[in-house]
């Protein structure tokens, strides 16, 4: 193998595909990745098994040919690398030479054979999707993703679509303190597609690719894996075998105490009176009053702290706490200037989103306070 690639497009390919490999591998092939000079560019893929990278880049490629070569060794030693750099790659007897200016370079390769390449089969459901439409979708639900790997059925992003009067693909995400869903309408080419988990390092992987694309993304399932394409990168992921549990019988319907409340007020109010906070609970108390509301965390250690702002309220008062990380995170999702409360009492889910047509939608527990 012989080829010669810009700096600045292989670090982009390599800083996509070298994330998804694992620092620790007791297979020692997963810590590399796979690169392969074609005739119209390079070709580069790394995997853990689970989730599956590939992604292209433009070079001139002198000798056809493949190699493996450690992932993150790679990365470092291409960002390391002076702007502008022409890079050439070669490989035999076992090494990869790459060189670079008065760089030169003799790194360890395993050979292309032993390198796992996903069994994909066969994807039948598949639609496509503006990326700024994918990057709201992940944005507005995976922070509530859970990370408790006993309910391994809620680490991800529940996919599915709704028959209703107006056919939605709905995004959910919970980890059973808080819960966001987000709803777009059913693009074309979903219809009777399964239920499905995607997990939450795919979620993360997606978001990053999402990061430096405009355009549409591709997206293709079934009732194992799932895979999304870009204009130069495929990401194919297994999904997460499990059910997951019927969120709506936690979102409520008959909370009838409705604050409305300026999002960004509430978010610096809560995040000063939380400094005080102790680190376990974080809990802030929210004390509403006809056209007010009084933040409030009291803490054996630290002391007092309490903030007033005005509101739009007209129903009975009302004490609730909550998680004040939480709330944040919630609050950090919202576009419009105000964002609605829907409570019902102290001990019960409180609706949070920012009107009634807002395609978002999250539910948070309380908490005593």
């Amino acid at each position: 193998m012989r080829v010669t690639v810009e700096r600045a497009a292989l670090l982009k390919a390599l800083a996509h595909v070298q994330s998804v490999v694992e620092r620790r591998n007791t297979i020692p092939i997963l810590s590399n990745v796979l690169i392969e000079a074609e005739e119209d560019g390079l070709r580069l893929m790394a995997t853990d098994l689970d989730l599956q990278v590939v992604e292209t880049a433009p070079a001139n490629t002198v000798q056809r040919g493949a190699t493996t070569v450690a992932a993150h060794t790679m990365f470092d030693i291409v960002r390391k690398l002076p702007d502008g750099a022409q890079i050439e790659l070669a490989s035999a007897d076992g090494r990869l030479a790459v060189s670079a200016g008065r760089s030169r370079f003799q790194l360890a390769t395993l050979p292309r054979d032993d390198f796992p390449v996903f069994a994909e089969g066969d994807l039948p459901f598949g639609f496509t999707m503006p990326a700024p439409t994918l990057k709201q979708i992940i944005d507005k639900t995976r922070f509530a993703i859970s990370t408790e790997e006993t309910r391994y059925y809620l680490n991800g992003i529940f996919l599915h679509v709704t028959d209703e009067a107006n056919p939605a693909l709905r995004a959910v995400a919970t980890d059973g303190h808080r819960l966001a869903r987000v709803a777009i309408p059913r693009p074309d080419g979903a219809v009777g597609m399964p239920d499905v988990i995607v997990p939450r390092k795919a979620v993360a992987e997606v978001r990053k690719l999402l990061d430096e694309l405009d355009g549409d993304v591709h997206v293709t399932l079934s009732q194992s894996k799932i895979r999304f394409a870009f204009e130069n990168a495929v990401l194919t992921s297994k999904l997460i075998d499990g059910t997951f549990p019927d969120y709506s019988r936690v979102i409520p319907t008959a909370n009838d105490k409705l604050l409305k409340v300026n999002a960004k007020q509430l978010a610096e109010g809560v995040d000063r009176v939380a400094t005080i906070a102790t680190e376990k609970t974080r809990a802030v108390k929210m004390s509403v009053d006809k056209d007010k509301v009084t933040l409030s965390v009291t803490s054996p250690e630290a002391g007092t702290a309490a903030e007033e702002l005005s509101a739009d309220y007209g129903s009975t008062p009302l004490e609730v706490g909550f998680n004040s990380r939480y709330l944040l995170d919630i609050l950090g999702q919202i576009e419009a200037e105000n964002v609605e409360l829907h409570m019902a009492d102290a001990g019960s889910p409180t609706l949070i989103r920012e009107g009634d047509d807002s395609p978002a939608l999250y539910v948070l527990m309380p908490m005593r306070v």
